[in-house]
């Protein structure tokens, strides 16, 4: 394989196979306040908080991990000036003690929080500013959860960093490299000591989330009932695991995640239901860890043309993913990853995505089947083909229409079901 592709993908692996604790964008707001409270130098008295109406969507019904149960956008940013590590980033607010916890409750009544939507034509974007007796702190954050743009003080720029046109991506390796046929090529022939510690990581972490939440009673309990309904097959398991891991994520659960594409949800997706059909299957542990790499890389290479946040829901990119490693444990090489692919995004292209909450976990189990159905059907020989609704001839051109359809065409549905959750906030 060609030395430029095979870091590059090697490279991505590593940027994208993140520690996280909690939905994601909850915790990009309490690192911006960690970093502001840190730069500051004491509690503030005032904070304000404005975010894009894409981050308003995701931290409106979630529980802030670490927090006794709180949502909301004042209460991560209240965690992360209370009891936030900036140096631990998407773990930011991990360890909070029992007096914190309270310290923090107490904060939310004690100081002035104001939030707002803002646009400032960046899909991901969180501002705040935190005052103090004489000072005053701005952070902002855009194009990903950790990429800190601006930090200032008392109007003077301490740091600046610049948003790339494609904000999703900024100071990211180059996705534009990323195709189906190169992914299978490089889990092929990867030294897997090269990935191992990544890999070994988000099994570790996603399934002792994901048996948590079958022992756990978090939400509405999807994982539970898809087991107690229909059974323990490979299957079902495999739906049955990643959505609890769903169920105890979106319901305050502190244990960490590995992520993919900058979502715990879709980390938990793509990895659980192949490590469940690898156990099924009784591959070698090798062969579990390419597979992982193959599910991992899809999901990313879906997501780039769709962007980090969208009103597509991003599990499908998962499922796809996960369908298409579990195909690869099958023996498939790169035209069974890629008709199961195919088969998967003419099936569920098109779900919404209507923020982070306890039907994610539902929405996880239905990409999933989509992904599971679309191997099956490889399998059995058959599938979808261009001139079937979106589908194209081509892989890489059917990824791309379900870019286009997630990015352009769902533009305006983004922006109604922001005003729905609004709307109904009120």
């Amino acid at each position: 394989m060609d030395k430029k592709i095979y870091d590059t993908y090697k490279a991505i692996l590593e940027e994208e196979l993140l520690p996280a604790m909690g939905c994601t964008e909850p915790i990009a707001v309490a690192y911006a306040a960690a970093i502001a409270r840190r730069e500051l130098g004491e509690i503030p008295h005032k904070v304000t908080v404005g975010v894009s109406g894409n981050i308003l969507k995701n931290v409106k019904s979630v529980v802030v991990p670490n927090t006794g149960g709180l949502k909301g956008v004042a209460s991560a940013a209240a965690a992360g000036i209370i009891a936030g590590d900036a140096s631990r980033q998407l773990e930011v607010i991990s360890e909070v003690s029992e007096e914190q916890l309270n310290e923090i409750k107490e904060y939310l009544h004690r100081a002035e929080f104001t939030v707002e939507q803002v646009n400032a034509g960046c899909i991901f974007d969180i501002y705040i500013h935190v005052y103090g007796k004489n000072d005053c702190v701005g952070v902002r954050i855009a194009g990903h959860h950790t990429n800190v743009v601006k930090i200032e003080k008392n109007g003077e720029v301490l740091y600046s960093g610049e948003i790339a046109a494609d904000e999703a991506e900024t100071g990211m390796t180059d996705r534009s490299l990323l195709s189906v046929e190169g992914i299978v090529e490089f889990a092929d022939c990867v030294n897997i000591d090269d990935v191992r510690d990544v890999l070994e990581r988000q099994i570790n972490y996603n399934l002792a989330i994901s048996e948590e939440g079958l022992r756990g009673d978090y939400g509405a309990r999807v994982g539970k009932v898809l087991l107690a309904s229909f059974g323990n097959d490979a299957h079902n398991r495999a739906k049955a695991l990643a959505a609890a891991g769903s169920d105890a994520r979106m319901n305050g659960c502190s244990l960490p995640v590995v992520i993919v594409s900058g979502s715990g949800n879709q980390g938990i997706c793509a990895s659980m239901p192949v490590v469940s059909y690898a156990a099924v299957l009784g591959v070698s542990h090798e062969k579990l860890l390419r597979a992982l790499v193959v599910s991992d890389l899809i999901t990313i290479h879906l997501k780039t043309g769709i962007g980090r946040l969208s009103a597509y829901c991003g599990a499908v990119s998962a499922g796809c993913g996960a369908g298409s490693a579990i195909s690869y444990l099958y023996g498939g090489g790169g035209s069974g990853v890629a008709q199961t692919i195919v088969n998967a995004l003419a099936i569920v292209s098109g779900m919404v995505c209507d923020g982070a909450k306890s039907s994610c976990a539902a929405k996880i189990a239905s990409s999933v089947e989509a992904g599971l159905l679309g191997m099956e059907m490889w399998r059995a020989g058959t599938g979808f083909v261009g001139g079937d609704g979106i589908l194209v001839d081509g892989v890489e051109n059917t990824i791309k229409n379900v870019g286009d359809l997630a990015s352009r065409g769902m533009k305006a549905t983004d922006e109604e079901i922001i005003r729905l959750m609004i709307k109904s906030a009120k």
